[in-house]
């Protein structure tokens, strides 16, 4: 039989958290974000799902290629733009709509030749200073860019790098009501974090614009985690988990008082206690610098890593489980993040946070040897 660790993607849970964005910004068309292979849940796997979605938004032109493979004729949007002179051609065979963030944008698109003028969404750098025109720049870069016979329509945009914490995004907000004032276009500005908690904070002085806009750009709260974790939980956001990554125990051990677990002995027993070995390590995209203490689901009982992670085993502690009567043995489920068959849920947020990182990562690193299970 294959090895026992298996990845599983929850339609419904990616249905629910895109009508999410529509219940905290009706008004506005909702961007899915499938970059990165839909956060690692794979685009195929979450198309059916996300084919409500207004639009779908990543980076790589050949995941926009494998949409329109699926029979998606509504509108792609290149986060980045494009890379080279020559990717125009695509985003015109495609009907690609793609940001602009910087003059070479501009010249490739001078001097592009195509029949149908292209959509783009030209970008502010309003604080983040990643990608995008500066202020005293833009109106410049709009103006140039209205002037081309390539572009037809050019919408504004812009990305908050502290919509998750106690900074906020007053700040940028300003800068671009003042970069982009009378200027036309529809306006794009929220990430996950900032649809959660500023979609309906004022944008303009007229009483009816808000910070959603006409796009917002749904991401990781697509795939059901919180962008603002520990402040929020995805639950407290109403997200459901869309990726649960399970294992099973493949051996247990009995340990006495001084015994170790694992390379380096990083963990000593200090009393008598039954250890199980999981079929998931490093390998297969399990964060190696989880410590002791990370929690797990067995049998949908809530546990701990022990000592280090290895390529491709893991040990957990069976005490909690021992001390409640709750079998646990070769065979027996395990549950690194998300769903487990009780019902039990365990969010990648706090696997992340106690491995030091974030659930981004936790999802986009799943390994190519992890099998994911058939969609129902």
């Amino acid at each position: 039989m294959p090895r026992p660790i298996l990845a599983t993607v929850h339609p419904e849970a990616l249905r629910h958290n895109l009508n999410q964005a529509r219940v905290r910004a009706p008004d506005a068309r909702v961007w899915a974000v499938v970059k990165a292979n839909a956060y690692g849940h794979g685009i195929e796997r979450c198309f059916d799902a996300l084919r409500s979605a207004d639009g779908f938004a990543l980076l790589d032109l050949a995941e926009a290629e494998r949409l329109r493979a699926l029979d998606w004729r509504g509108p792609i949007l290149l986060l980045e733009g494009v890379f080279e002179p020559r990717d125009l051609e695509l985003c015109s065979r495609l009907h690609l709509w793609h940001a602009v963030h910087c003059i070479e944008q501009i010249d490739w698109l001078a001097a592009h030749k195509t029949q149908v003028p292209h959509r783009v969404f030209l970008k502010l750098n309003s604080g983040m200073n990643r990608l995008g025109f500066t202020p005293t720049a833009f109106r410049a870069a709009w103006a140039r860019l209205n002037a081309l016979p390539q572009v037809e329509e050019i919408s504004l945009m812009t990305h908050f790098s502290d919509a998750d914490g106690p900074r906020g995004i007053a700040h940028q907000v300003a800068v671009f009501e003042q970069a982009t004032a009378d200027l036309p276009g529809e306006r794009t500005l929220c990430n996950s974090a900032a649809l959660l908690r500023h979609a309906s904070t004022p944008l303009r002085g007229d009483g009816v614009t808000t910070l959603a806009g006409d796009w917002v750009r749904e991401g990781i709260a697509l795939y059901g985690c919180a962008p603002d974790y520990p402040e929020n939980t995805a639950a407290g956001w109403e997200l459901q988990p869309t990726m649960t990554l399970a294992s099973r125990l493949i051996g247990t051990q009995q340990l006495q008082p001084g015994d170790t677990v694992g390379y380096g002995s990083a963990f000593t027993a200090e009393a008598p206690m039954r250890v199980g070995v999981v079929a998931c390590g490093y390998a297969d995209g399990y964060p190696r610098h989880a410590p002791t203490g990370t929690p797990v689901l067995v049998a949908g009982v809530r546990t701990r890593v022990l000592g280090r992670v290895s390529m491709d085993m893991l040990a957990v502690d069976l005490s909690p489980l021992d001390a409640a009567g709750v079998p646990a043995g070769v065979g027996t489920e395990v549950v690194l993040w998300g769903r487990s068959a009780s019902g039990a849920v365990l969010a990648a947020d706090e696997v992340a946070a106690s491995a030091g990182t974030i659930a981004y990562e936790l999802l986009c690193a799943v390994a190519p040897r992890v099998p994911f299970s058939p969609l129902p």
